[in-house]
């Protein structure tokens, strides 16, 4: 029970850490409002657009957000819920998922993230955040070097 809260609090400790990395190393504001995209998959559906493209079995759920330029792609089934989050020009997300559980992939601009749902996540390429309840295991990178979590 203890590992179990470790690792959730890790996982969200890591998260909010990609998150506030991911969104200083934006460029600055500018008039033109940001370009978003989202695709939502319920159970035996599938949603793309030119950024994302995700595919839900019948027990899955599976979501990708794209911002300025991202691309995400996400796959989902046996009651796995991947989602993508790829925030600017040259972000890259793929998710897959399943094995029972969440798993979540961010990347920012230059970054790419993967989550297989068997293996260890990998986040290469730029700033990125993974983490995967299918495995217990996630990354970061800060921008220079993957770290692995778990």
């Amino acid at each position: 029970m203890i590992r179990i809260a470790r690792t959730t609090l890790g996982v969200l400790g890591a998260t909010a850490g990609a998150a506030a990395l991911a969104f200083a190393a934006a460029p600055a504001a500018s008039a033109a409002p940001p370009q978003v995209s989202i695709c939502p998959g319920l159970p035996g559906q599938a949603s793309s657009t030119d950024q994302c493209i995700v595919s839900s079995g019948p027990t899955g759920l599976t979501l990708a957000i794209t911002i300025d330029g991202g691309e995400a792609s996400v796959t989902g089934d046996n009651f796995s819920g991947p989602a993508a989050i790829a925030i600017g020009e040259g972000a890259t997300v793929n998710m897959t998922g399943v094995n029972p559980g969440l798993s979540i992939g961010i990347a920012g601009p230059g970054g790419e993230v993967t989550v297989d749902g068997k293996t260890a996540p990998t986040c290469v390429g730029g700033l990125g955040f993974a983490g995967d309840f299918q495995t217990g295991k996630g990354c970061i990178n800060n921008g220079t070097m993957q770290i692995p979590l778990g």
